[in-house]
């Protein structure tokens, strides 16, 4: 039996890459999985996004290891599309367990020649996006009682980096807004994955493994 076996976990971005990992890790675990991504290239991104030919990958991937997906094309932007993903995942698998806010975007430029655009992008699918994705389903843990949401932030979120200042800026604001929730959600264990060099927690075993999964998609 895996570690998630019966859970249900929400990941955003899930279509490919660092997302793709953690759909399949969250699989093999024993969860069924709700993949969302947006197929819209966003302007101020300079590298393709993502393609249907990406969701139908992770989709047979998932469904190789004998768990359900469900696929929705939502932009993380968007309230209106995260509650409706919300909602269809609900629909069809009875819940959610995990949401894991992954969804992101990347682009470099010194910050006194970053366009508003730029900016404005980035703040809203690596930050904005997050709180969003979040806001969309507390709720629904709320009402249940239980619920796990991880973030993912990046060393940029702890330190500064050069050429991206903006990216730097909305990764140190999930950290922020990760802090935030902890302190602020009704929860019976909040807490925050820690740096090496202390004992252990159980929840570290899977984020390793999620770790992993994920250093072999980005290989």
């Amino acid at each position: 039996m895996g570690m998630l076996e019966g859970k249900v976990a929400l990941i955003t971005g899930g279509s490919r890459g660092q997302g793709r990992a953690h759909a399949v890790t969250c699989a093999r675990e024993g969860a069924d999985v709700i993949i969302v991504d947006t197929l819209e290239q966003i302007k101020s991104v300079q590298y393709p996004m993502a393609q249907q030919a990406d969701f139908d990958e992770t989709v047979r991937q998932v469904e190789a290891l004998d768990r359900r997906i469900v696929a929705v094309e939502a932009d993380v932007r968007s309230q209106q599309d995260l509650d409706a993903a919300v909602a269809r995942g609900v629909a069809e698998l009875g819940k959610i367990d995990i949401l894991i806010a992954n969804a992101g975007i990347f682009s470099l430029g010194p910050s006194w020649e970053l366009t508003d655009e730029a900016w404005e992008d980035m703040m809203s699918v690596n930050l904005t996006g997050v709180w969003k994705s979040t806001k969309a389903v507390i709720p629904h843990m709320i009402e249940r009682g239980e619920g796990s949401i991880i973030m993912t932030s990046s060393i940029n979120g702890l330190e500064p980096g050069v050429n991206y200042a903006h990216y730097c800026s909305a990764k140190f604001g999930v950290v922020g807004l990760m802090k935030t929730l902890s302190g602020t959600c009704p929860a019976r264990h909040p807490r925050e994955l820690d740096p090496p060099g202390r004992d252990p927690h159980p929840d570290d075993e899977l984020a390793g493994r999620l770790g992993h999964d994920v250093g072999q998609a980005l290989r």
